[in-house]
């Protein structure tokens, strides 16, 4: 009996059209993109996994300028001692880094004694050094009032303040930093809900970004865990850093903490990823203790993502 019967023949034509069918709406179009499983599998960034406590934090390439990953960025919350970066910066936009500080008294009356005595006369640039290291809220006060002064000797000390920090809030109008502002120069709160300075985890890192870069040495001095500083008045003061995790963070540029009990635990730090390849990360609202933990994590995982990208 022959196979090439009607029936067959019919079954075995529609068959071909099947299978030709298949393959031609198979076959890519020109100009089409195949998703392949590799394509459409989402890629976990070393960032996927952090766990922090703070409340905002914010990772910035200091050679690209390039947001790298960030938590509740622009959010306006307490800066503590941060607010020192700007009294730097701002000093050293107004006099110059020879000029003579004498502690008036009156400046040691701020919370949390760093040691100077009344009369003890500095240089600028070497209590600067103490001051960013220690967090010293005398020395932040006694800054201000000279370098507001802007070398006139008429000029009382509480305007002498009153003017530097409206200079520090002058620098954060012209940088851009739109949750910035400072009540004082020191950052200690104002009273028990208002604190001496307000900013965002992006702001503060694009300030200390702007800081290492116009002023590289500036925040040299925070890389120690320690320092003795002797001033021109021949006394010495040993100071440890209140970056108590210095040690802990590679390749280290500088840092500044910060910590009231409004804003909590503060740290901002710069540090090379590689050759000529600083970043910047700040934390916002953590602990005192979780600060260093929540930087060390971001930092890790930077280095990570970095690595990645090569």
């Amino acid at each position: 009996m022959s196979v090439f019967t009607p029936k067959n023949i019919f079954w075995g034509f529609l068959g071909l059209i099947f299978i030709g069918a298949l393959i031609w709406f198979g076959k890519p179009k020109a100009g089409s993109v195949v998703l392949t499983p590799q394509i459409l599998a989402v890629a976990a960034t070393p960032f996927a996994n952090v766990s922090i406590t703070s409340k905002a934090a914010y990772v910035l390439d200091g050679k690209t300028g390039r947001e790298l990953w960030s938590r509740n960025a622009s959010s306006q919350l307490p800066l503590a001692s941060l607010t020192k970066i700007m009294m730097a910066v701002t000093a050293l936009s107004l006099v110059p880094e020879k000029t003579v500080i004498t502690i008036s008294p009156s400046f040691l009356n701020a919370e949390g004694d760093s040691g100077l005595y009344g009369n003890e006369r500095w240089l600028l640039g070497d209590l600067l050094d103490l001051t960013l290291l220690e967090s010293s809220n005398d020395g932040a006060n006694a800054i201000a009032a000279v370098a507001g002064a802007m070398g006139r000797e008429d000029v009382s000390e509480a305007l002498s303040r009153e003017r530097f920090v409206s200079a520090m809030n002058n620098k954060a109008k012209e940088l851009g930093l739109k949750q910035t502002y400072f009540l004082n120069p020191t950052g200690l709160d104002e009273s028990d809900n208002v604190s001496g300075g307000y900013g965002s985890a992006r702001d503060m890192a694009t300030l200390f970004s702007y800081a290492i870069h116009l002023y590289p040495k500036l925040f040299g001095i925070t890389r120690y865990d320690n320092r003795e500083f002797v001033s021109l008045s021949d006394l010495k003061h040993k100071i440890k850093n209140t970056n108590v995790s210095v040690a802990d963070f590679p390749s280290l540029l500088g840092s500044k903490t910060g910590y009231t009990d409004l804003a909590g635990g503060n740290l901002v730090i710069a540090f090379d990823a590689g050759p000529d390849h600083p970043v910047i990360i700040s934390v916002l609202g953590s602990s005192e203790k979780g600060r260093f933990e929540d930087t060390l994590k971001l930092v890790t995982a930077t280095l990570e993502y970095l690595s990645n990208q090569e």
